[in-house]
């Protein structure tokens, strides 16, 4: 709600403007941190939607705050600001400035007075626009095209020019299954981070999170073209993308169904470029958490891709079927060896990712063991949860919990939620009215307990005081939740709290930058990203999400060999694309309620 002694002072004509996008000469020592001073006033750098609330916070004690158009210095607003309050887990006194009266386009500052100061302080400049989201959800969403293995690949971005030739093309070997020396077409997908490795895992809540955009958004994101090869053809540009990395992994299937974990060097490579990483690589033995993360992907697949290409939703098909009935045949959780890696394990229990199996395969089909698969893991315990020490939340409640409730704070290991999602939204017969009910309640639950969170601090963070590895994502990932929150409850504040994990993003947090390269103000230089270390371009490849602070909310620094917090990976730009292709248009609720 705006500030009661906020007062329009003139009209405001419409500007145009970049987004601003820092950019800094690349340092030569790029194992140190360039950090840099946090400003006193801390927003989202990229912007806000004209009828959004729109607030920031200050660091510094002040009294009044005005609001300033960058391209004639006039005043538009100007009121005062609340505060202070204690944020716990920075430890400052925070203001908050309420410009929400703030409507007409344009490119404006704000200006923060009554400071200790002799002279008022700006703000970064910021935009106001019904298309805010649009860049941003094309540079984020083309960035994945940027990942691709197996293939040249090339773009532009703020006059420099990002690419590297044809990857990976011996992928892969079956040493670790068993079968030395022989080798099995394994080339295609994304590379999973800052390395050139591919995971099956990781895949799948990023494929799920994409998907899930697909089918909240799809009015929005039919039209958009990403500047990729397939651009133009019978494919919308996202489906063409996600293609890219379904084809992919259908050869990570094995002749019975199994799906193998991993395609991996053995080790991490050094910061070279994706085309010189000569090393071998493997599959890694198959898990029950890949092959159930599998059936989802390829159900989802069989589902979206048949309006446009039957033939190829009759393969997803298929290949989901396969798997599915190889995990019937394999109740006990299978975990992957890996035996001879290095890399990354993305180990956990598999029972999120078995429950999210059925829910698609019943979605896609109407098969009535898929539902009572569902419905009865719906109606069990969880099973006790393995944590891989990289890329997972911080430990979850102790409490023994249902299958069927939601978890604010997820990531691969726990892909529950997009199961939960898709049977509470499911117009097929059949359903378990009472445990859809439960489901419901549980949704709506975790939703206001995110937007209590948000109220709850400081920067307005969604994800309150957790931070681990990748916590980026994880605010970013909420608003999954949110938009399906309301589809079943309608509120305004869900939609506010999932613009606030936005402005979070983009600036409004104790460094007072973005976390995505390229975007906002003062981005990320020197993410934990070997295309970007093994550039000679004086900025990083552009529209990825850095992993954030841990374990505490001042641990984050902007340095090359950091990937404990400045790493970059699919997992975590999946879910910002969600949160960005939620933002594409600057409809009230009630319209958006029914995308």
């Amino acid at each position: 709600m705006a500030d009661a002694h906020w007062t329009i002072l003139t009209p405001i004509l419409a500007v145009s403007a970049l987004l601003s996008a820092t950019s800094l000469p690349r340092a030569v020592a790029q194992e140190v941190a360039h950090d840099i001073a946090a400003p006193p006033v801390r927003l989202d750098t990229v912007g806000y939607l004209p009828t959004a609330p729109k607030r920031a916070t200050i660091a510094v004690p002040c009294a009044r705050c005005r609001v300033v158009r960058v391209d004639d210095g006039r005043t538009v607003l100007e009121g005062d600001v609340t505060g202070p309050v204690l944020n716990d887990d920075t430890g400052e006194q925070l203001f908050t400035a309420d410009f929400s009266a703030l409507k007409e386009p344009g490119t404006y500052r704000l200006v923060i007075t009554g400071t200790d100061s002799t002279a008022p302080i700006e703000s970064a400049p910021f935009r106001v626009a019904a298309d805010l989201y649009r860049q941003p959800y094309y540079l984020v969403t083309r960035a994945m095209y940027l990942w691709r293995c197996g293939t040249a690949v090339r773009g532009e971005h703020d006059g420099h020019v990002y690419e590297h030739a044809a990857c990976h093309l011996d992928d892969g070997y079956l040493d670790f299954v068993g079968q030395p020396g022989e080798r099995k077409p394994g080339v295609g997908g994304w590379h999973d981070a800052g390395d050139y490795n591919k995971y099956v895992v990781n895949a799948g809540v990023t494929v799920g999170c994409l998907f899930r955009a697909w089918e909240d958004f799809r009015p929005q994101l039919e039209p958009i073209e990403l500047d990729i090869p397939e651009s133009a053809g019978p494919l919308p540009d996202l489906l063409a993308e996600l293609k890219w990395e379904l084809d992919w992994l259908v050869t990570m299937q094995a002749d019975d169904g199994a799906v193998y974990h991993k395609l991996s060097a053995p080790d991490y490579s050094g910061y070279i470029r994706p085309e010189a990483e000569s090393d071998k690589r493997y599959f890694g033995e198959w898990g029950g958490q890949a092959t159930a993360s599998f059936v989802a992907m390829t159900a989802l697949a069989a589902r979206h891709f048949r309006p446009y290409d039957p033939a190829y939703a009759d393969r997803c098909f298929a290949a989901a079927g396969k798997s599915y009935d190889f995990l019937q045949a394999h109740p006990e959780y299978h975990r992957p060896g890996q035996h001879g890696f290095t890399t990354v394990g993305y180990d956990s229990s598999d029972w999120s990712a078995r429950l999210w199996a059925a829910a698609e395969l019943w979605e896609t089909t109407g098969d009535a063991a898929a539902l009572a698969d569902f419905e009865s893991r719906c109606n069990s315990p969880r099973p006790a949860q393995r944590r891989d020490r990289q890329n997972q939340p911080e430990r979850q409640s102790r409490r023994t919990r249902s299958q069927a409730e939601f978890e604010a704070n997820w990531d691969w290991g726990n892909v529950a939620n997009l199961g939960l999602i898709t049977y509470l939204r499911s117009e097929r017969p059949g359903r378990n009215e009472e445990l859809a009910r439960r489901i419901r309640d549980s949704l709506v639950t975790t939703a206001d307990e995110i937007v209590a969170t948000r109220d709850a601090h400081g920067y307005a963070r969604p994800l309150g005081n957790r931070y681990y590895w990748g916590c980026n994502g994880g605010v970013a990932r909420q608003v999954v939740l949110l938009y399906a929150a309301h589809r079943v409850a309608p509120k305004p504040a869900y939609r506010d709290a999932a613009l606030d994990a936005l402005h979070h993003l983009f600036g409004r947090n104790v460094f007072g930058r973005s976390f995505v390269t390229g975007l906002g103000d003062s981005p990320p230089l020197f993410p934990h990203d070997r295309r970007s270390a093994a550039d000679a371009v004086d900025a990083p490849w552009p529209g990825y999400l850095v992993g954030g602070p841990h374990p505490r909310a001042s641990d984050w620094h902007d340095a090359q060999n950091d990937y404990h917090t400045n790493e970059i990976a699919i997992n975590w730009n999946g879910a910002l694309i969600y949160t960005l292709a939620a933002q594409l248009d600057d409809a009230p609720w009630s319209d958006a309620a029914n995308r």
